[in-house]
């Protein structure tokens, strides 16, 4: 059936940014990892800018000590603008205002104690009420186009309830993610049986991750408010919402465009290599760079 509802627009997304960033230590002592680069755009710029594309109009950050540097960079320089306009660089001008959400569409939260993701996104839970919402995990760097959460929004205006991204990983990783159990699959839309957090690779119920996009009912608040403890003494988004499977229509979302885990240093490194490949004002010189190293 067709989610018609206006009140059920998916008009607001979370995005949890109060990790530490310990795996690229020392780089992200005094720099939040979401603010470090792929190629001249941080992380978190990349996921804002799929919310963005797939019509979210509020963006809600939740943060932690240490993270202003967020808060500035989504909202306005007045003295670099000034600089750049003075100096006719408009060009440099256009990219920084181009970035910035509406005036009043941010919202920032704390969350005081590094409780796990469905802690996080409990957080929030007096910002998004009681409406549909996505969550976007930036250490995810998602590229297609349309993007993912697009085509998920898209997806989810016919099915409602409960809708997450997936992507097959090799078995032997399963354990660092939240696996589906997979139910009939039709036109990448994956109906799903249950899901289970950091399965062991003959535990796990298939290959299929979860893969830091969601779009979320508000009853998810209600089981995250257990304050239950998962997989690695954590509150896990995963364990609310396998409670909610057989009570919302549930689905997987395939995707099968291109995906780099920036949250590794690898695969950091290969999104700056392969984003900045894909830029003609700079992809030239860089093959020709990759090309003459002797590795």
């Amino acid at each position: 059936m067709m989610n018609t509802n206006p009140e059920r627009r998916v008009r607001k997304a979370v995005f949890p940014v109060a990790g530490m960033g310990t795996r690229f230590l020392p780089a992200t002592k005094a720099v939040p990892k979401e603010m470090l680069p792929v190629v001249d755009k941080p992380v978190i710029q990349y996921a804002v800018e799929e919310a963005r594309a797939a019509g979210i109009d509020q963006f809600i950050f939740v943060t932690g000590r240490g993270k202003h540097v967020i808060e500035d960079h989504f909202d306005h320089a007045y003295e670099l603008e000034a600089l750049l306009s003075s100096r006719d660089k408009r060009s440099e001008l256009e990219s920084l205002l181009e970035a910035l959400p509406s005036s009043g569409s941010v919202s920032f939260t704390r969350q005081q104690n590094p409780l796990g993701l469905g802690h996080a996104v409990w957080c929030a839970r007096h910002f998004v009420g009681n409406e549909p919402f996505a969550v976007l995990l930036p250490d995810e760097l998602l590229v297609d186009q349309p993007g993912c959460l697009e085509r998920m929004v898209k997806a989810y205006d016919k099915t409602g309830g409960c809708m997450l991204a997936v992507r097959d990983v090799p078995l032997e990783e399963t354990r660092r993610y939240g696996v589906i159990d997979p139910a009939e699959e039709r036109d990448g839309l994956i109906g799903v049986k249950g899901i289970v957090e950091k399965p062991q690779p003959h535990l796990a119920p298939s290959r299929l991750a979860v893969i830091g996009r969601y779009i979320l009912p508000p009853q998810v608040f209600d089981e995250l408010e257990r304050h239950e403890r998962g997989a690695g003494g954590e509150i896990q988004l995963t364990d609310a919402l396998a409670r909610l499977v057989g009570q919302q229509p549930f689905h997987g979302f395939r995707f099968e465009g291109q995906r780099f885990d920036c949250g590794d240093k690898v695969g950091f490194l290969q999104a700056n290599i392969v984003v900045g490949l894909s830029r003609p004002d700079m992809a030239g010189p860089l093959r020709e760079i990759l090309k003459s190293l002797k590795v």
